[in-house]
């Protein structure tokens, strides 16, 4: 790692100075800058806010929905502020050579040097930049890596419609120990259910968190460690906080659906097939799946066999083991749904959970072919009604 040097002067003419590794610097701008709108509300918030105090420095990003702040050690001679382009600074640090760097503002231009490189750019006025929110005070801590690996589960059945922005979050429903992660899109609802390590043993609350958003924040603070929750007792803002990282957004405001009630009671059919197998059968048949065209899958004893493609069109199919018990069943999935849902397991089996063939079907994760399913994690999918049915 090299250490880069930097001298800032502020909007009063007072320097700024102070060095850190070059490598954690880029790392840490681009973490921060990942938060960035492509189209802030105000030119200002397309800066990144950079403060040297004492013996640390702190970078940060706002755009009055979500904010993000990284703190990392620095060697600090001079204490100030200054705010420069995100998306250019972080362009700018990755593609620096391994070499130390000089940074100097003067008369509000930034200029890096960096061996043969010379980058200028504009500063930006730091007392136009808005107050950052302050974390709320902490709910709770959860294990970052089952966090991530939960939040990935769900977050495939958010929708990506902007034009229905409650679908487009994920819904985060609190009950002492138990955290539910619920998402939907209308066409399939995902829930995965986990622990963590609530302040108040008692709590009762829901947040609805942007699906992209919370996803981010898992990606990017789950492998820190555990990850510090923070709801604001107003129900408008959540916080996160992991390895010197935080990052702080606004809910979502309106009424979910109530979408527990969509998965069955009763499940007289199911049927259970490995899922690495089947991963593979999907893909291979769907490549003749045209737009809006279903895979099908007729589940008789001891099998299943995938089909798509229709008539003169192009066509494929496939039969693999599968252990059922009730009634043979067709139905039909969209292909993408469908592997997406597959994707999100890692167990051995995969179980299908049937009522009937034009009812929604769950699955769910099984480790032996023999063994109960582990109903942490459901994903619900709506099939597409074949002609019969």
């Amino acid at each position: 790692m090299h250490r880069a040097s930097y001298i800032f002067l502020d909007q009063r003419g007072i320097a700024v100075k102070f060095s850190v590794e070059r490598d954690v610097l880029a790392e840490a701008v681009t973490w921060t800058a990942r938060s960035l709108s492509p189209r802030p509300p105000v030119p200002v918030l397309s800066g990144l806010l950079i403060k040297a105090d004492g013996g640390s420095l702190s970078i940060a990003s706002f755009d009055y929905e979500i904010s993000a702040r990284l703190t990392i050690s620095a060697d600090v001679q001079e204490e100030g502020t200054t705010l420069v382009s995100g998306r250019l600074l972080a362009d700018i640090c990755r593609s620096l050579p391994s070499a130390p760097v000089q940074v100097e503002v003067e008369g509000g231009k930034v200029t890096l040097t960096c061996k043969s490189s010379k980058f200028n750019l504009a500063a930006m006025p730091v007392g136009d930049y808005p107050q950052l929110p302050n974390l709320p005070e902490l709910s709770g801590v959860i294990a970052g890596d089952e966090f991530a690996h939960a939040v990935g589960q769900v977050n495939i059945a958010a929708s990506k419609d902007d034009t229905l922005p409650i679908l487009t979050g994920v819904r985060m429903e609190i009950e002492g120990e138990k955290i539910t992660l619920l998402a939907t899109d209308r066409y399939r609802l995902a829930m995965r259910e986990l622990t963590w390590r609530p302040s108040d043993p008692t709590i009762s609350t829901a947040a609805l968190i942007k699906a992209k958003t919370l996803n981010d924040i898992a990606k990017t603070l789950g492998a820190a460690g555990d990850v510090n929750v923070a709801l604001a007792d107003n129900a408008e803002l959540v916080g996160f906080e992991s390895g010197g990282r935080r990052t702080t957004s606004l809910l979502i405001d309106g009424e979910y659906p109530k979408i527990r009630s969509l998965f069955p009671e009763n499940t007289p059919i199911t049927a259970a097939v490995k899922t690495a197998d089947l991963v593979e059968a999907v893909r291979r048949v769907s490549l003749v799946a045209e737009r809006n065209t279903p895979v099908r899958l007729a589940f008789t004893q001891g099998q299943v066999a995938l089909d798509a493609g229709t008539g003169e069109d192009a066509q494929a199919s496939e039969v693999l083991d599968a252990q059922l018990n009730g009634d043979d069943i067709t139905v039909a999935f969209n292909p993408t749904y469908l592997s997406e849902g597959l994707h999100a397991f890692d167990s051995q089996y995969v179980r299908f959970s049937f009522t009937a063939p034009p009812k929604p079907a769950v699955l769910s994760a099984q480790q032996e072919l023999d063994g109960e399913d582990n109903v942490d994690y459901k994903y619900l999918l709506m099939p597409v009604r074949l002609p019969n049915q």
